[in-house]
């Protein structure tokens, strides 16, 4: 399938006009309309709907074009990431980001940059299901280390370990001089908990449903950070993945194990397996998943 056809294509979808489209790419509208008509001939399907007075694509065209789309922007990137090695030299590398890894990556940094001094590494927090994905197919971030399972054939999601929840008590907690806890002595305290779209929040909730308890949500939040600052200024109490608080500076709070509940969570390492994946890419995968 030839590419230049296909941008051809990509165009005149995101135009609407054909002449539009023609301007933009500066060729003719005529000689426009002869490559439409050679790829479809190519693919044997009809991609635009001549029937009607506006540009309007087919079923077929509208599923070239998105993955046409995806094509292209693969291409691109491909593309300009080889120009700026020869320009610039080594890649940078971008690392998506939960709050309870931030405190174990940096001893793989520290591992992969004794190989490779001169890489620039960015580490982008992304923590939602919808930034995870969003991030990996805008290609901020060459992989991600996330907690969210992405059922997509595009993105590999390899799981690489797996971490208790802990609840976190304010200083003067009335439990706080328990050895450990049962999710039951959390059923009326006021709780803090991730918002929708965030699969922490629905890990925590699975813990309480599994005890059949509603908890009394009070505060709805994104990072963890909150949650726990909340927490020390005697709010209410939280649920957190262990990791967070294990590598985290000391707090004036209490950390309790949850004695009767299956609370724990996956971590997964996911990228973009269709997308080029450069030897320093594939050797941070290698070192993250040594690392476990």
């Amino acid at each position: 399938m030839d590419l230049r056809l296909l941008r051809y294509f990509v165009t005149i979808a995101e135009q609407s006009t054909f002449t539009n489209a023609a301007s933009l790419l500066h060729i003719s509208q005529p000689s426009l309309s002869t490559a439409l008509k050679k790829l479809e001939n190519e693919l044997g399907l009809i991609l635009i709907d001549r029937s009607t007075r506006g540009l309007k694509l087919t079923r077929e065209g509208e599923i070239l074009y998105e993955e046409a789309k995806k094509l292209m922007t693969h291409y691109e990137h491909v593309s300009d990431e080889m120009k700026r090695i020869k320009t610039y030299g080594p890649p940078e590398l971008a690392i998506g980001v939960i709050e309870s890894s931030i405190f174990w990556v940096p001893k793989v940094i520290k591992q992969f940059k004794a190989e490779f001094e001169d890489a620039h590494i960015s580490l982008l927090e992304v923590l939602s299901l919808k930034d995870v994905i969003k991030a990996l197919n805008n290609f901020d971030i060459h992989l991600a280390v996330t907690n969210q399972y992405i059922n997509s054939k595009d993105i590999q999601t390899t799981p690489i370990y797996e971490e208790r929840f802990v609840a976190i008590l304010p200083p003067a907690h009335s439990l706080s001089e328990k050895s450990d806890i049962e999710i039951y002595d959390l059923k009326d305290e006021p709780f803090i908990i991730s918002k929708e779209g965030f699969r922490t929040r629905e890990d925590v909730l699975n813990v309480f449903r599994q005890a059949s308890i509603q908890p009394n949500i009070q505060f709805e939040i994104e990072r963890l950070e909150t949650a726990v600052s909340l927490v020390e200024n005697e709010l209410g109490i939280t649920v957190v993945p262990e990791n967070y608080i294990k590598y985290s500076k000391k707090g004036t709070f209490h950390t309790k194990e949850i004695r009767d509940a299956n609370s724990t969570r996956t971590v997964y390492l996911a990228y973009d397996k269709k997308r080029y994946l450069s030897p320093l890419v594939l050797r941070m995968i290698t070192l993250i998943k040594e690392f476990y």
